[in-house]
């Protein structure tokens, strides 16, 4: 079969042409050889030259063929990735890892980023010359089917490609997860297995419907319950990753039990109320079924004009008079005839409820049906096309009258109900609602929520009005500690009337505030099938996958395990960098950061309108955050509990909450008092330049070697860098601080034109601080990979002391930058610094320095 004109000239040609083998440690090669391997070969090699881009190589015929791909692979099929096709590599390439070096082609770092196998679809070469290659990878971060298709036209100088993911199982939104970010390293240094052997309880993903007989064996026979409370789904962050799922829609709706006794049909609400009388075409229908006796499980609603369920709608079409609309989707049969199928395998149960509807009910009774696709693909489409969610069933779970982890809802924004505390008056209308003040009940408490001023037309206002007059009330029934007093309502403050927490509304809104308020609310419409003393605040769980026989499902690679809010915000307007992005860094670099953060006191730096608006620090736990640590309140006598970030989920978990930095004290909570470190932190004053302040780090660290101590290097991610003495926990923070203190005075003393050892910006003109006054109790400095709330939001990067003369300035490193950068650095320049045991006793000393007797 003809080749295309690339290969028309020997093997390796255009390779060998390009390189000193003198001179760079690459491969050099040999012809072109013909094995017959069982398998053919595949690496991606992640190449730090002149920019930052990925090398694709597919074996083939005794050589890689190659394509450059600046920005990487990416799981999702909408992203079309950029892959220049280069020369031919020799096979011994796909093992290369080093750095080819400068003046030579490519100069730059390369690792092994992933490798593994390949199969193509139909016949490669044919794939080759005409311009697109199908194929399938096995490799240890990317699997599934891939594209690779010529866009070059005649003339061109390059040779453009695309390269793209195929929609299988493996397809994931880049939103999702970035593999890219997520997985950095290299194979050969973390090597991680065949993605698909680690994820092979993972796929299928979903559970399709068996046309085999359902499976009864678990079925009692018991008298029809007279009550039957539902099942409830629980709210969590990202969609599971293990097998065995059902994917259905979240109906826009209000839950229904359907309790048919004696072939009469009785409705009943969630909150136990009966709706029977209000929607009777409903019931006529139902009873047309031929069902004796059974309780079914679904939700009614009002589809649209694009066919998307319509809560506003719904509401307007509960009374009998306007219920034709209505339509009751059926998705669950926890009894049937004299059968309690409890504890029947969900997918047995629904096949015995779709045999029963079978067609018959037209529009008014559906069966909901389930989706063969991803939990992610899904979720995607669902918020694409403006939907609630969707909600994922265990396919062998039982029916539990509770809220459980075997049945999840996925949100495609943040929603929920409130009990309405009190109402404003539109301004200009006298008889329409312009705001309501709402709250939810926390362990038995009524506590305010914020306000919703917007979601509801004119007649809406007056029906709310018309309703909310006749509750009114003189006192609030809010707890007052839950408010801040005249902040009730932005638009009328002041004019707040109070009613009888009766009436439950829908809300969305972005996220919550810090002081517990929902940010950007928006009215959905009235919850009349809920009791409000049910109302409390909906909490994101972050909860196990459980698999058949109680298992663990396995887990995809790394990627987000929180839900983020508002991913899209942007949070520094110089850079375009967002919310989603920092959110990533601290999940990419937590096992990294979390041995700096582990066991100490935290205090947060917190952005919610991003780093060009107002920061606040938080050291105390006001606000709630899943996974961080309250820490014993007698470490601080006399102060609020201290905060510990001691996991992955809380560093994701402050990260979420719009934490931008995180600084630590100077001890850990074993002894909290006596200091296991000492931090000098290099502050340029006005007028100094980078050198001067790389000069001033030399001599901080040729003194400290002078009184035997080693210390560590970090910068700071701003304009200055740190120097970090560890130390054996032995004297309190006074000595410690007053020690420090004297080295900086000895510094000032001895080199006055390059240090000064007072504070304050006046002192410092063209001279460098050493700031010591972190070393006291209760200061803080920020921990290694913290991110910093500046323009750029530099990174706190570890780093050599021989790395000093290179480095060109104290924010080298950015979110965006500080992981790709780690993936290359094989050897950790802080190894050693947890090892060290020294102590300050030969420092004093030689100082001069004479502390008080250690207690």
């Amino acid at each position: 079969m003809a080749k295309d004109a690339t290969y028309a000239e020997p093997p390796l040609a255009r390779y060998t042409k390009k390189r000193d083998f003198r001179i760079t440690p690459e491969p050099a090669g040999t012809d072109a050889k013909h094995p017959k391997t069982e398998a053919l070969n595949f690496v991606i090699q992640k190449h730090w030259a002149s920019r930052l881009h990925y090398d694709f190589r597919l074996e083939l015929d005794g050589v890689l063929l190659s394509w450059a791909v600046p920005k990487g692979p990416s799981f999702d099929p909408v992203e079309k990735r950029m892959a220049v096709h280069v020369e031919d590599h020799p096979i011994s390439y796909g093992g290369f890892e080093g750095t080819i070096p400068a003046r030579q082609y490519g100069a730059g770092t390369v690792i092994v980023w992933d490798r593994g196998t390949w199969e193509p679809v139909g016949d490669p070469h044919d794939g080759m010359q005409k311009g697109k290659l199908v194929f399938h990878l096995h490799g240890q971060k990317l699997a599934g089917l891939w594209e690779l298709v010529r866009i070059s036209k005649p003339g061109d100088k390059q040779d453009p490609w695309m390269l793209f993911k195929k929609r299988d199982a493996w397809a994931r939104p880049l939103a999702e997860y970035d593999v890219i970010a997520a997985l950095p390293d290299s194979v050969v240094a973390k090597p991680l297995g065949l993605v698909e052997e680690r994820e092979s309880k993972a796929v299928p993903w979903t559970v399709r419907p068996s046309d085999s007989e359902p499976d009864l064996s678990q079925a009692v026979k018991a008298k029809m319950p007279a009550k039957l409370d539902q099942q409830l789904a629980t709210l969590v962050s990202t969609p599971p990753t293990s097998a065995g799922w059902l994917i259905e829609t979240k109906f826009d709706g209000y839950r229904l039990m359907v309790g048919i006794d004696g072939g009469k049909a009785r409705l009943i609400t969630r909150g136990g109320h009966n709706w029977t009388s209000k929607m009777k075409s409903r019931v006529t229908a139902i009873e047309s079924l031929g069902i004796q006796s059974a309780w079914i499980d679904g939700e009614i609603v009002v589809q649209g004009a694009n066919g998307v369920p319509d809560f506003n709608a719904l509401q307007n079409a509960i009374d009998n008079a306007r219920s034709e609309g209505i339509t009751f989707f059926a998705f669950d049969l926890p009894y049937l005839a004299d059968q309690d199928l409890r504890a029947v395998p969900l997918l047995s149960r629904r096949a015995v409820l779709r045999k029963l509807l079978d067609g018959r009910g037209a529009d008014r009774i559906r069966f909901s049906e389930t989706f063969d696709a991803t939990p992610a693909q899904m979720l995607q489409v669902a918020c694409q096309m403006k939907l609630e969610g969707i909600i994922l069933k265990r396919f062998d779970a039982p029916y539990v009258s509770a809220r459980t982890e075997t049945w999840l809802k996925l949100k495609c924004s943040l929603r929920q109900e409130f009990v309405v505390c009190g109402f404003t008056q539109r301004s200009g209308a006298s008889r329409e609602v312009g705001g309501l003040l709402l709250g939810y009940y926390e362990n038995g408490v009524l506590t305010y929520a914020g306000n919703v001023g917007t979601g509801w037309d004119s007649k809406t206002g007056q029906e709310l009005y018309a309703q909310l007059s006749k509750l009114e009330v003189n006192v609030p029934a809010l707890d007052a500690k839950t408010v801040t007093p005249g902040r009730w309502s932005r638009r009328s403050p002041g004019g707040e009337r109070w009613v009888k927490p009766e009436l439950v509304v829908e809300v969305s809104y972005s996220e919550w505030t810090p002081e517990g308020r929902v940010r950007h609310p928006v009215y959905k419409g009235l919850r009349v099938d809920k009791p409000a003393r049910a109302i409390t605040r909906e909490a994101v769980a972050d909860v196990g996958e459980p698999a058949p026989g109680g298992a663990r499902g396995e887990q995809l690679a790394p990627r987000l395990t929180i839900k983020v809010t508002n991913p899209e915000r942007v949070i520094d307007p110089s850079t375009g960098l967002k919310k989603l992005d920092l959110v990533r860094y601290y999940e990419s670099i937590a096992e990294r950061m979390l041995p700096h953060l582990k066991d100490r006191p935290v205090s947060l730096v917190r952005a919610p309108e991003g780093i060009t608006g107002e920061l606040f620090i938080q050291k105390h736990p006001e606000t709630k955050m899943p996974g961080l640590k309250e820490l014993d309140s007698s470490l601080w006598p006399g102060h609020s509990a201290l905060l510990g970030v001691h996991t992955p989920q809380a560093l994701l978990s402050a990260a979420q909450m719009n934490t931008v930095e995180f600084h630590t004290w100077n001890s850990t909570t074993r002894r909290i008092n006596q200091p296991d470190r000492v931090i000098f932190d290099l502050d340029p004053g006005e007028g100094v330049k980078w050198p001067q302040l790389q000069e001033a780090a030399m001599l901080t660290q040729t003194l400290l070697n002078e009184l035997q101590l080693d210390s560590w290097l970090k910068t700071s991610g701003g304009k200055g860098l740190h120097v970090v003495v560890p130390l054996v926990s032995k004297w309190d923070y006074d000595v410690v601080k007053d020690w420090s203190q004297a080295v900086v005075q000895h510094l000032s003393r001895t080199i006055p034109s390059r240090f000064v050892a007072k504070s304050g910006s006046g002192n410092r003109v063209g001279k460098i601080f050493v700031d010591y006054l972190r070393n006291g109790h209760g200061q803080t400095t920020a921990a290694a990979f913290s991110a910093r709330s500046r323009p750029g939001m530099g990174v706190s990067m570890p780093v050599s002391w021989d790395q000093l003369p290179s480095l060109r300035g104290g924010a080298q490193w950015t979110i965006a930058t500080a992981r790709e950068y780690l993936s290359f650095q094989q050897d950790d320049p802080w190894a050693d610094y947890w090892k060290s045991k020294q102590t300050l006793t030969v420092a004093m000393r030689k100082l001069g320095f004479k502390p008080p007797t250690p207690s």
